[in-house]
C-alpha cells in the first residue's frame, strides 16, 4: 500500500483523491501521531475529515491548513472521547457541517505502563474510559447515525499487537484492547446487516510520540529493531496507508476482523 508523504507527487495525489470521494470521516485523536497521519490520509483521498481532539488546539488548526492547501476540507471538534455527550456532539458536529457520516476512526487511546499489582482504580478508568468504554459508545453513535442516513459505512478502530500479545506492566491498556477486539467481532456481526463494517488496524510498534522515551535510548531501540522481523518501527503514515484502505470500497467484503500492521513481531517474539 503506498504511504501518504510529502513527496507524493502530484499524479499520485490526484489518483488518491478519487478513493474516498464524497466520503465523510471522523478520526478521535487526529491532531497527532498516528490520527494525525490517518487524518492526512483520508484528506488525500478526498474525504471530508472531521479531527477531533482534546489539546493543543494549535496542531489541529495546523493540519486544516494543510489540507486546505491541497483544497481537501476538515475541521476540528475538542471533545473528550471518555465522555458521552462530548461523543454526541462530535457526531452532530460532523453531521451538521457535512449532512454525514461514513466512517468512524476510533483512534484516540491513552495508556499508564502500569501493572496488575500498581494499577490504581484511577489508573483503571483513565484507561478504559477512553480506549474502550469511548470506542463503544463512539461505534454506537456513529452506527445509528449511518443507519439513519442510508448507504452502510465503515467503523475501524486502532487496536494494538496488545490485543492479542500481553505485555507486562500495561496491564490496563492490554485490556482494553483484548476488549476492543471482542466489541469489534461483535459489532460487526450486529452492524453487518445494515451494510456497516467493523474493523481493527493493530499496529505494532509505530515512531509517534508515545514511544519518545524508546527512540531515545539506543539500547532500547536496538533491542526493538532487533524484535521486529522488518527491522524498524513502522512510520504513523504506513498504519494510516491501511486505515484509508478499509475506508474504501475495495475494502467492502472486510469485517469482523484485526488487520495487524507489526512489521512481523507477533509471529517472531515472546513479548516485550
Amino acid at each position: 500500500m503506498d504511504s501518504v508523504t510529502s513527496t507524493v507527487n502530484p499524479d499520485a495525489l490526484r489518483t488518491l483523491a478519487k478513493l474516498l470521494e464524497g466520503k465523510v470521516a471522523i478520526v478521535t485523536g487526529g491532531n497527532s501521531g498516528i490520527g494525525k497521519a490517518i487524518v492526512e490520509a483520508l484528506a488525500h483521498r478526498g474525504a471530508k475529515v472531521v479531527i477531533d481532539y482534546r489539546s493543543h488546539p494549535e496542531a489541529t488548526e495546523e493540519i486544516e491548513r494543510e489540507i486546505g492547501s491541497f483544497g481537501g476540507s476538515s475541521f476540528g471538534v475538542q471533545a473528550d472521547v471518555a465522555k458521552l455527550e462530548d461523543l454526541q456532539r462530535l457526531v452532530d458536529a460532523a453531521v451538521e457541517k457535512y449532512g454525514r457520516i461514513d466512517v468512524m476512526v476510533n483512534n484516540a487511546g491513552i495508556e499508564t505502563r502500569t501493572s496488575i499489582l500498581t494499577t490504581t482504580p484511577d489508573d483503571y478508568d483513565k484507561v478504559l474510559d477512553v480506549n474502550l468504554r469511548g470506542v463503544f459508545f463512539a461505534t454506537q453513535f456513529a452506527a445509528r447515525q449511518m443507519i439513519a442516513q442510508g448507504g452502510g459505512g465503515r467503523i475501524i478502530n486502532i487496536s494494538s499487537v496488545h490485543e492479542d500479545w500481553p505485555m507486562p506492566n500495561n496491564t490496563p491498556y492490554c485490556l482494553a484492547k483484548g476488549g476492543m477486539r471482542m466489541l469489534t467481532r461483535t459489532a460487526a456481526l450486529e452492524l453487518a446487516p445494515h451494510g456497516i463494517t467493523v474493523v481493527n488496524v493493530g499496529p505494532g510498534a509505530v515512531a509517534t510520540p508515545i514511544n519518545d522515551a524508546t527512540m531515545k535510548d539506543p539500547e532500547l531501540m536496538a533491542k526493538l529493531d532487533a524484535a521486529i522481523p522488518l527491522g524498524r518501527m513502522a512510520r504513523p503514515e504506513e498504519v494510516a496507508s491501511v486505515v484509508a484502505f478499509l475506508a474504501s470500497d475495495d475494502a467492502s467484503y472486510i469485517t469482523a476482523t484485526t488487520i495487524f500492521a507489526d512489521g512481523g513481531i507477533m509471529q517472531s517474539s515472546p513479548g516485550l
